[in-house]
């Protein structure tokens, strides 16, 4: 690809374009400077990144032999600690703390409600997820299974309308009650509305009043002339419930950006959205759409003054982990930089244009730069993003700690060191979520060598789940995040299934996360419910004085210690994983789509993303490890789920299938590398072989 030389750097033309055209002339930055600036912190950076990561290999290394010199015996926990200590992978606990981090915008510190992760390359998805702050509740009720069952095709049913409606003011009845009688008997808006709590009024526009719990604004609508509305005693046309308080805009699990041209699109996005600028047009139905981003919301209170609330969610930004390099800039040795020292210079240079207020709206309303920093092992290398974050406030003229990071407690270092993490990044932190995906694949991979891992599905019950989800919440509280950060709960996989989301998820709040993560628009408008349903703040003061969970379970890996499972199990097992793996994979590598609904084996609709492929690659590779099966059984079940996965992508024209030529289909060989190849994959990730057989797939095409 043609480089044009910055500052001893080589920078892909199209990017170095782009930051020159785009972004740089509004924020009279010296385009020299800027160059210079960027050169000396990958100098500066590039080989401590380089020194962690061989850190990474060698500490696994350690943790390999130890578990083979035991292989056959109990797993002895005790011991397994001590050595974890002896080599320097448990490290010494902080003493108490709490975080010193400012300027945080009421989202992240003081507010309770969904967040959404959305694929950074996707205009179209970015938009609805920005505008996703506001959801219709009657919408999501009537166009999903919430309600127990899903609509019938064709035209409106009225029988299920009024269901919805029911099921809405009866939200209205717990959330804000009126001061007698119930919604469903409100009749007369005119006089106004007379509440139980006065309190909870915020006030109204020319359809709407608007109300608050929990922190939460309910608007509700009253237009007669609606469809809807003409058919309700008082009018009531809609619920709008305050849902997607934050959105993440991912430039990591969900997109396959492996190139410059991959790189500048995502971040022309994320400058469409700091801009406020970004659309994108489409055809829907048959008609042409141009989306873009939702203005802010305007009523006016009792006392005649005007109250605005945002018309978007607050945005981070998903940055790369330290593992991955990128060819859109090359360093002055001709290696290949970075891609996570790139992410951190390139997004807040490109969120300056929001600190700036050059946009047409707002983000951070206190000056903050929220970047979502995935997949760090361990304290040292959440110091190393710490320092790295400063260089890049210098590089820009920023006050120090103006760029904030969400921590992901996504790897096992992290997790069994997560107060000494929080304390490396003690006055920026705005963020720890569990990742569960992610954390199963670590979890495998570290403990490759000790023996075979019980079934997929029973991984779910181990005791280390159950202690890594509470000591997250309990360090978190522990270290002062309350009122000042995040303390969030991962992915709900299955989009269209609403009603059991609603039943499992409404523990998210429970556990004392003010925030859980959904994958769409409508589920956070449904998951918003929970948040109403459980005052988190009041439940944290209850949580924090419980004790944080030990080590003991959090290090005990989910072996099956004396398990034969029979024929037909290995046969069920791989098959569930070679068919989430190929349907996932396939479209990775021959369209570039890093997160879509991909039918199960069951044909089910499941959100996959790289963390669901670390965990089916990572099992496989496991059980192939230790002999539970053949690798004539794994190619079995690949091509066997080949076919599956190319018949249920039959009706797609830009579908290339795999079972009928495998020996030729990348995607198909991309899949077995990552089963065949997994013992040597870095920490079990699945970015170094994806990248490397997309990269060919796009050369081929």
């Amino acid at each position: 690809m043609p480089m044009t030389p910055r500052a001893g750097l080589e920078v892909d033309d199209s990017l170095a374009a782009f930051i020159e055209t785009e972004v740089l002339p509004d924020l009279d930055l010296d385009t020299d400077r800027f160059w210079s600036g960027a050169a000396d912190v990958f100098a500066r950076f590039a080989p401590e990144n380089r020194r962690l990561l061989a850190i990474r290999d060698d500490l696994q290394a350690r943790i390999d032999a130890w578990h083979a010199e035991r292989r056959g015996r109990p797993y002895d926990v005790p011991a397994a600690a001590s050595f974890l200590r002896e080599i320097g992978y448990l490290a010494d606990e902080p003493a108490p703390f709490v975080i010193g981090t400012r300027n945080v915008d009421a989202e992240v510190a003081t507010l309770a409600g969904p967040q959404l992760v959305v694929p950074g390359l996707n205009a179209r998805f970015v938009l609805n997820a920005a505008n996703a702050r506001w959801g219709s509740l009657y919408d999501a009720l009537y166009g999903t299974d919430a309600l127990g069952d899903l609509p019938a095709a064709g035209d409106y049913n009225p029988e299920r309308g009024a269901r919805v409606v029911a099921r809405a003011k009866a939200f209205l009845d717990q959330a804000v009650p009126l001061a007698e009688g119930s919604w469903a008997d409100f009749d007369d808006p005119s006089n106004g509305i007379a509440m139980r709590d006065p309190g909870q009024y915020v006030g109204r526009s020319e359809k709407s009043r608007l109300f608050r719990h929990n922190g939460l604004h309910i608007e509700v609508v009253f237009d007669p002339a609606h469809p809807i509305g003409r058919t309700d005693p008082a009018g009531i046309s809609d619920v709008i419930l305050e849902a997607a308080l934050s959105t993440i805009v991912d430039l990591e699990d969900s997109v396959a950006a492996v190139d410059a041209a991959d790189k500048t699109a995502a971040y022309r996005n994320w400058l469409g959205l700091m801009k406020g600028d970004l659309a994108e047009t489409f055809t829907k139905g048959g008609e042409r759409l141009t989306r873009t981003l939702a203005p802010d919301r305007t009523f006016t209170a009792s006392d005649g003054s005007t109250v605005v609330l945002p018309g978007r969610s607050l945005l981070f930004v998903r940055n790369v982990g330290h593992l991955m390099t990128t060819p859109a800039v090359r360093l002055p040795d001709g290696s290949e930089a970075p891609e996570g020292i790139l992410d951190a210079i390139v997004t807040s240079l490109i969120a300056c244009h929001d600190l700036k207020r050059q946009g047409r709206f707002t983000n951070s309303r206190t000056g903050s730069i929220y970047i979502v920093k995935p997949k760090m092992h361990g304290p040292k290398e959440c110091a190393f993003t710490d320092a790295l974050f400063d260089a890049v406030e210098d590089l820009l003229a920023l006050p120090r700690h103006t760029i904030k990071v969400g921590v992901m407690d996504e790897e096992r270092r992290t997790s069994a060191n997560l107060a000494a993490c929080i304390h490396a990044v003690r006055d920026r932190i705005v963020f720890i979520n569990t990742g569960f995906l992610d954390r199963t694949g670590d979890e495998i991979h570290t403990a490759m060598q000790a023996g075979p891992v019980v079934r997929k599905g029973d991984i779910k019950s181990s005791d280390w789940i159950a202690a890594y989800e509470a000591r997250n919440v309990a360090i978190g509280l522990q270290c002062g995040l309350s009122g000042k950060a995040q303390i969030g709960k991962g992915m709900w996989a299955a989009p269209d299934r609403m009603a059991e989301m609603l039943d499992q998820k409404a523990a998210h709040p429970k556990t004392g996360a003010n925030t859980a993560w959904v994958p769409s628009p409508t589920a956070a408008t449904l998951h918003a419910l929970h948040y109403h349903q459980t005052d988190v703040f009041a439940l944290r003061d209850a949580i924090a004085a419980r004790p944080v969970p030990g080590l003991e379970a959090l290090l005990t890996p989910p072996l099956a210690s004396g398990r034969n499972w029979s024929e037909l199990e290995i046969a069920e097992e791989l098959d569930n994983n070679a068919q989430g793996l190929l349907g996932y994979v396939v479209r990775w590598i021959d369209q570039g789509v890093g997160c879509s609904k991909v039918p199960d084996i069951h044909d089910i609709g499941l959100m996959e993303d790289r963390a669901t492929l670390r965990i089916s690659s990572q099992h496989m590779t496991n059980w192939l490890l230790h002999g539970v099966c053949t690798p004539e059984q794994v190619d079995a079940a690949l091509l066997r789920m080949a076919a599956k996965v190319d018949a249920q992508n039959a009706a797609d024209p830009l579908y290339r299938s795999m079972a009928p030529d495998p020996a030729n289909s990348l995607a198909f060989q991309a899949a077995r590398a990552l089963v065949f190849d997994g013992v040597s994959q870095p920490n079990g990730y699945t970015e170094p072989l994806l990248h490397a057989f997309r990269r060919r797939a796009k050369g081929e095409a």
